[in-house]
């Protein structure tokens, strides 16, 4: 990927390759072609995994050092939660979605493992909008119930 230089204000036209340019006033860089003929390169981003308990995104490598380490934070965060707000310990959905290459369907499972995140959200009783639980005791503190109308 090549960088594109602007030039305020230019004294001569980009120079083709192999040339360089030197009236120059100011500089300033962006992403992009260096030169008009050239065509933008695409960027693929990498494939990330959802976490099933928090629900954020890791890349391939780190999601199985991430899962224990978030599982076991989500351990000590519920039991110091009220024990009417303790949840059961979330399961990782087995998702058995094959593609024609052979490959798990990381779509799939990424939208398994956001579905699973999801039910961990509490709803608040007076506004039915939803928070982690640990959350919840915070907005409770200041939540009004909707006036009747």
């Amino acid at each position: 990927m090549h960088l594109t230089v602007h030039w305020q204000p230019a004294l001569r036209a980009l120079p083709h390759p192999g040339e360089e340019a030197n009236k120059v006033c100011a500089l300033y860089v962006t992403q992009g072609p260096l030169y008009p003929w050239e065509e933008p390169m695409m960027i693929r981003r990498p494939p990330t995994v959802v976490c099933y308990i928090c629900g954020s995104e890791y890349g391939t490598k780190s999601i199985g050092i991430h899962e224990p380490q978030c599982l076991k934070k989500w351990h000590n965060e519920n039991n110091l939660l009220p024990k009417e707000l303790r949840r059961p310990e979330p399961k990782k959905t087995e998702v058995r979605t094959i593609t024609a290459k052979g490959f798990y369907d990381l779509d799939a499972l990424n939208e398994a493992a956001w579905t699973t995140a999801q039910r961990q959200l509490v709803p608040c009783n007076a506004c039915g909008r939803t928070f982690l639980p640990d959350r919840l005791i915070v907005h409770q503190r200041s939540c009004k119930p909707k006036a009747a109308k």
